[in-house]
């Protein structure tokens, strides 16, 4: 009787900790639902035409999407949170001439490009990790 006790205890606590096991090993994926796509990255150069926060999600947070001019044709290009991008050094306004590196993507029935990292002239800023894991996040993106 004890020992299916026993039996019966252990099979209890294999049986909760083979999905936690199973959750920390996959993969994180970053916002927009996990669009983020590392076999989709490209890197698109062009002139800012617009810069505009979207709100999205809970009433007061928005992202910034800027429209950007490239030789292959318009393209919106999401970049984060507004509160995330407006503490960075770098700016970018309409006229600009950037270099975007991120994932391209369909996002409401639309192509975009999900940005990781954003050239002007001699900066950078940095949005994501090579996996896609946005820097907004905090200590666990890094």
């Amino acid at each position: 009787m004890k020992s299916l006790l026993v039996l019966t205890a252990a099979a209890a606590v294999i049986a909760l900790a083979l999905p936690i096991a199973s959750f920390a090993q996959r993969p994180m994926r970053g916002g927009y639902g996990g669009l983020y796509d590392v076999q989709t990255v490209q890197t698109v150069s062009g002139e800012v035409m617009s810069v505009e926060k979207i709100a999205y999600g809970r009433r007061g947070y928005y992202g910034v999407h800027l429209l950007l001019k490239s030789a292959e044709g318009d393209l919106s290009v999401h970049l984060g949170p507004s509160w995330f991008i407006d503490r960075q050094p770098m700016k970018i306004e309409p006229h600009d001439v950037i270099e975007v590196t991120g994932s391209r993507v369909i996002y409401a029935g639309k192509p975009v490009l999900i940005a990781a990292q954003v050239r002007k002239g001699d900066e950078s800023l940095k949005l994501r990790t090579a996996d896609g894991l946005p820097l907004w996040r905090g200590p666990r993106a890094r």
